[in-house]
């Protein structure tokens, strides 16, 4: 049996449909807290988390799956593979090789999401190089008849 560190959530229609409305960049976010007494709190939030609530609203009124993670959050490597959107196997040989550190809990991997993250900006930043490369190609062929 796996556990699922990473978990991701999504509304259902009925309840996008609820939201409505998204509060647009630079607006002021109160939080209103009732107790078990029914006693109500109002409470001003920081710019920051205006920030995060805005794009979490935003995200989940579009549909999309959203999970929330601190940077030093492990994930295994089956996590990995979902984030970068490659197989399980290829993350663990990029953990093996040395592109993404991990140390082991017992006999299974953890990566670091901050680990994780920077090697997904280096896939990217290495799949934008290979995309001008073919598309000077490409021009090259049509232009130069090769």
């Amino acid at each position: 049996m796996t556990t699922q560190i990473l978990q991701f959530r999504k509304l259902q229609d009925h309840d996008r449909k609820q939201i409505g409305f998204v509060p647009g960049k630079g607006s002021e976010v109160e939080l209103r807290l009732r107790t078990g007494s029914k006693t109500t709190e109002t409470v001003a939030l920081p710019r920051e988390v205006n920030e995060i609530i805005e794009v979490l609203l935003d995200h989940l009124a579009r549909g999309e799956e959203v999970a929330i993670l601190t940077e030093d959050q492990e994930l295994s490597p089956n996590d990995v593979s979902r984030v970068l959107g490659i197989s399980r196997p290829l993350v663990v040989h990029r953990m093996e090789i040395g592109d993404l550190p991990f140390r082991y809990v017992g006999k299974h991997r953890r990566a670091k999401l901050r680990d994780v993250l920077a090697l997904k900006s280096k896939i990217d930043a290495q799949q934008s190089a290979l995309d001008a490369l073919a598309n000077d190609t490409e021009e090259l062929m049509r232009d130069h008849a090769l």
